[in-house]
């Protein structure tokens, strides 16, 4: 399984800023974590990990929201849109939000993270889950498994 039907564009809620993904994603992945659950308003994130080289905005300019910590969150400055995250330390990946895809129809999280911190009632499909995350070293084994298994554009 390899055909990605890339080039993706993807935009926030206004159409003030829009991205293009030209890399085949690393992963995806739903994340528990109360801060991404309060970033979202919802259980939970959805992320598509992407080589920082695969990715570009191709209008307009995000800000920096959230709590200006060490993983930077990017958002539309007028619709306040959560866009994309540039997590501390890995500059060689984006995480851009699925829902920010003109076509996330596709989208199903393959890994879950901090399950630990889930809300009871909240589940996903994923076929791995771990109760924070996994090491870095453990990622190596996931994006292996996600270029075989993972979903795919229809």
């Amino acid at each position: 399984m390899s055909d990605w039907k890339l080039p993706w564009e993807g935009g926030c809620l206004c159409g003030g800023i829009r991205f293009r993904i030209t890399a085949p994603p690393l992963l995806t992945a739903a994340c528990h974590c109360t801060g991404c659950q309060k970033l979202s308003a919802s259980a939970y994130s959805l992320t598509i990990i992407v080589p920082s080289d695969g990715f570009a905005v191709t209008r307009g300019e995000p800000v920096i929201g959230g709590l200006h910590g060490p993983h930077r969150q990017l958002y539309c400055p007028h619709c306040k849109n959560w866009m994309f995250t540039h997590p501390h330390g890995l500059d060689f990946v984006v995480n851009v939000r699925a829902t920010m895809l003109d076509d996330h129809h596709w989208y199903a999280p393959f890994v879950e993270v901090f399950t630990s911190e889930k809300l009871p009632w909240a589940s996903t499909c994923a076929v791995y889950s771990f109760a924070t995350q996994p090491d870095l070293d453990g990622y190596g084994p996931l994006i292996e498994a996600f270029a075989r298994e993972g979903a795919r554009p229809l």
